[in-house]
């Protein structure tokens, strides 16, 4: 006897109500029509129940993440709020090393945000997760009342598989050892600044959102020996660099003429009197390899999308350990400190 099947639930509102976070027919319409009929998860249980074969080499270790983010506007130059939520779970999950495998995605949606834009933010986020090759596999939504909130939180939680011998750790960065980034800095800082229109700012540079996974693969491929990564998100380069010295106990020497950055990042910076050096980055990391593999390592960013801007920037040193110098174009120095509070707001 052939088995019922129950045809897909359609949301037949155009905003979000508070009735699609009670738990009944019309939550299960907004999650299934918008949410589960893009993500495609494995089952509709409370649970996902996941097994992949890299989780059983011996010396395996699992990595787990989870963020938040409350990017404002949701939708920018070069992405939205639902590309930065996987892409940055899975830059988190890439820079110590794992290969990134599932993310959850937990939405928290104020009542009257229309249902044409969930439907773009879903549909960004399965995008980012096809190129990056992970799955989202369970998640959440819960609506609050008009003004209880601010359009769209996601938060996303990821898991992902580290290699047995595999170790990317700040506090193993030595002396010697090169700086390179993967690509220019400040552009979604930028963006997202000229996106909200405070500045009356018209500028052509977007988000550098992307995930990272691909890249961090094929630099360990090159250069095995990496000591360790991070992604310039919040606090940009400068905080990045910072927390490298504070682990490993030892100084950072950069050098401004090789930091790669669009000039319209440059002009938005001294019109605001910003720091392009504390702007967010969705989709540039820096990383420390060893002297006698950094041409190896900056071929292999080259030879990836998200690293053909790649760049040395500059090294570990013995001097100054904790502390970040950058030597600048007029032939000073200064120190790079890490950022008081915050430039801007709400970048992610």
């Amino acid at each position: 006897m052939n088995q019922m099947v129950r045809p897909p639930r359609r949301v037949v509102a155009e905003r979000v109500t508070l009735a699609h976070g009670g738990g009944g027919k019309a939550m299960r319409d907004l999650i299934e029509d918008v949410f589960t009929s893009v993500f495609a998860p494995p089952g509709m249980e409370d649970q996902a129940r996941l097994s992949d074969p890299s989780m059983l080499e011996p010396g395996a270790q699992l990595a787990f993440t989870t963020d938040g983010f409350v990017v404002s506007p949701m939708e920018f130059p070069g992405g939205d709020i639902g590309t930065i939520a996987v892409c940055g779970t899975v830059n988190d999950l890439a820079v110590g090393g794992a290969r990134p495998l599932w993310l959850s995605a937990a939405f928290i949606i104020e009542e009257g945000v229309e249902i044409t834009t969930l439907r773009r933010i879903a549909a960004s986020m399965q995008r980012a997760a096809e190129e990056a090759g992970v799955r989202i596999v369970t998640g959440d939504t819960k609506v609050v009342g008009k003004g209880s909130g601010d359009g769209v939180f996601v938060t996303t939680s990821g898991i992902g598989v580290i290699p047995p011998s595999r170790s990317l750790l700040a506090e193993t960065v030595r002396p010697g050892d090169i700086a390179i980034v993967s690509g220019v800095l400040g552009d979604h800082g930028a963006a997202i600044l000229a996106a909200r229109g405070d500045m009356a700012l018209t500028t052509d540079v977007r988000s550098d959102c992307q995930p990272l996974n691909h890249l961090i693969e094929a630099v360990l491929a090159a250069a095995p020996d990496t000591r360790a990564a991070r992604d310039a998100t919040r606090g940009g380069l400068a905080s990045a660099l910072n927390e490298i010295a504070g682990s490993a106990g030892i100084g950072i020497e950069i050098i401004e003429a090789d930091l790669p950055m669009r000039q319209e990042v440059k002009g938005v910076c001294e019109i605001l009197g910003l720091d392009p050096l504390y702007l967010a980055n969705e989709g540039t990391l820096v990383l420390f390899v060893p002297p006698d593999q950094a041409a190896q390592a900056l071929a292999a960013m080259q030879s990836v999308p998200a690293g053909l801007d790649a760049r040395v920037i500059g090294k570990a040193v013995a001097a100054h350990p904790g502390t970040v110098i950058m030597k600048t174009v007029l032939g000073g120095a200064r120190i790079v400190d890490m950022l008081v509070g915050e430039q801007l707001p709400r970048i992610c």
